[in-house]
């Protein structure tokens, strides 16, 4: 029987997912609901249209010769793309047999899910640090510990595979000095973080909420300020860290 997942939509991107020119699947369905979110019509996978490996493999194949020559490669992202393991494995080992490279986005947080077979099929890890304050990571995600994307972002730096760091930047939120500071010491701690992207916080989804009926909780929270991002990344260069 052929593996079936829910995929919410698809998209090309350039140097945002990934290296270079990216065909980017969004999975249906998410565990966490972190206030920030710009995508709450991805939290559920009844949200998703129902597609086989296959299926996926042929819209990614329409844009195979163009990703290989600009460098890039396909993305899988959500939602959170671990909680459809076998679907994402089976996409992402396809993908590699094909020689496209592959990245898996994720929070981490399903991190047990991912076997060696999936990893040995991810070129890189896009690894998203909600924070490190327990108190903090609870208030962002509604749910949960970031224990379990620290025991996967340790993995990973075991396999020796590359991870990209990310971390979204909310003014009285996550900024706190000793929050910031403990997600930059976990990143200098793994051998194959190449790179952190710290994201400034916006609003460019509150439509979404609005269409589906929702309140967007951080409708009063502007972006951060030049001052803010420069400290904070500043905290994680300091720790000998390359930010972008």
């Amino acid at each position: 029987m052929p593996t079936v997942g829910s995929v919410h939509s698809w998209d090309i991107s350039v140097g945002v997912d990934g290296p270079g020119v990216r065909f980017v699947a969004f999975l249906a369905g998410c565990p966490l609901r972190c206030r920030y979110c710009h995508s709450p019509d991805t939290w559920y996978r009844r949200a998703g249209r129902a597609h086989t490996v296959d299926e996926l493999m042929a819209e990614i194949e329409r844009y195979r010769r163009f990703i290989s020559i600009a460098g890039g490669g396909v993305t899988l992202s959500g939602g959170e793309p671990l909680l459809q393991p076998r679907f994402t494995g089976d996409v992402l080992r396809r993908c590699h047999d094909l020689g496209l490279h592959t990245a898996l986005d994720t929070s981490g947080f399903l991190g047990a899910r991912a076997d060696d077979a999936l990893l040995d099929a991810t070129d890189l890890v896009l690894l998203d640090v909600k924070s490190w304050d327990p108190a903090t990571y609870r208030m962002v995600t509604r749910t949960g510990s970031v224990a379990p994307t620290v025991r996967f972002g340790r993995r990973l730096a075991e396999r020796g595979t590359p991870i990209w760091i990310r971390f979204v930047l909310v003014p009285g939120l996550t900024d706190a000095v000793e929050n910031v500071a403990g997600v930059a010491a976990f990143a200098a701690g793994l051998a194959t973080v190449q790179r952190i992207e710290v994201l400034p916080f916006h609003r460019l989804g509150v439509h979404k909420y609005a269409e589906l009926g929702l309140t967007f909780p951080l409708a009063a929270t502007e972006p951060p300020d030049p001052e803010l991002l420069a400290r904070v990344r500043g905290q994680f260069a300091e720790r000998g860290l390359a930010v972008y």
